[in-house]
């Protein structure tokens, strides 16, 4: 991929990421995603990624993202309850167990240090 480009993301073609059917709480979300860029080591991640409405649990790695359209709430177990939407930027941290309850299917890019 290139090293500089731009991208529109509300119109970015996703592919299909099957979730592991354990992680779905209730509902029938699905979920696809994009990486549009990778450092060499694999540590660094850029992307989009998106999820239909319903509940689902997830064990976080380190994130920055920006929603652009959609909405859900996000509980961290032992942590607080977050309510994101568009123009909303979240931070997670590695190790957070979380809780997804997507209200409408939300799309958001991301930056994801591993």
């Amino acid at each position: 991929m290139a090293r500089t480009f731009a991208l529109h993301i509300p119109d970015a073609d996703l592919e299909p990421e099957p979730l592991d059917p354990a992680q779905i709480v209730s509902g029938t979300p699905e979920v696809s995603g994009k990486v549009v860029w990778e450092s060499e080591d694999g540590r660094q991640v850029r992307g989009i990624w998106q999820i239909t409405p319903g509940v689902v649990t997830d064990t976080e790695a380190d994130e920055l993202f920006v929603v652009v359209s959609g909405s859900a709430t996000i509980e961290v177990e032992g942590g607080p309850v977050v309510r994101v939407g568009p123009g909303d930027m979240a931070v997670l941290r590695a190790g957070d167990r979380t809780t997804w309850t997507v209200h409408e299917t939300l799309r958001k890019a991301y930056s994801i240090t591993r």
